[in-house]
């Protein structure tokens, strides 16, 4: 959160020739009642409500890449969920970017903007320890605490062998 992947994956998006945005939290906010946060709590319905959410956006993208589009997903996937969502996207070849701008940054950016990612649940340092310690280096991981989103994007397209995963 606040690491710019709204931001970079539109941009990239637009960057390309044909191409959509899957937009992850878009289907937990298709959920009118019943919806419920994970965090972090294993077996519970937050995480089971996360990995429908997982199922749906890898789903979503295999469909446009069916219909010949790029699809540029844009979630949250930290830990184990990073491997486990690459196995849910049938759609190859492909490429996974992970944005790991420095804590200090991010936590800047939160408290820049509208809105609010962290809580009393998760803070910045929790992520960002999850991320960094616990999650499967697959694919190209990217700095981009100093880079603007172009250039984030510049970054991406010309080290995109480096993000291929299968």
């Amino acid at each position: 959160m606040a690491s710019g992947k709204s931001t970079v994956a539109q941009a990239l998006a637009e960057r390309l020739p044909k191409a959509v945005h899957v937009r992850g939290d878009a289907f937990r906010r298709m959920i009118v009642s019943g919806g419920v946060a994970y965090e972090g709590e294993a077996g519970g319905e937050g995480e089971a409500q996360l990995h429908l959410r997982y199922r749906l956006s890898a789903s979503t993208a295999d469909t446009y890449a069916a219909a010949g589009f790029v699809a540029v997903v844009q979630d949250v996937t930290l830990g184990a969920e990073l491997k486990a969502y690459v196995e849910l996207v049938r759609t190859r070849p492909l490429y996974v970017v992970v944005l790991a701008p420095r804590p200090d940054a991010v936590a800047a950016r939160e408290a820049a903007r509208g809105k609010t990612g962290y809580g009393t649940s998760w803070t910045v340092e929790d992520l960002d320890a999850v991320l960094r310690g616990q999650t499967a280096r697959l694919g190209l991981w990217l700095d981009s605490t100093e880079l603007t989103a172009g250039e984030t994007v510049d970054g991406i397209l010309e080290r995109l062998d480096e993000a291929r995963v299968s």
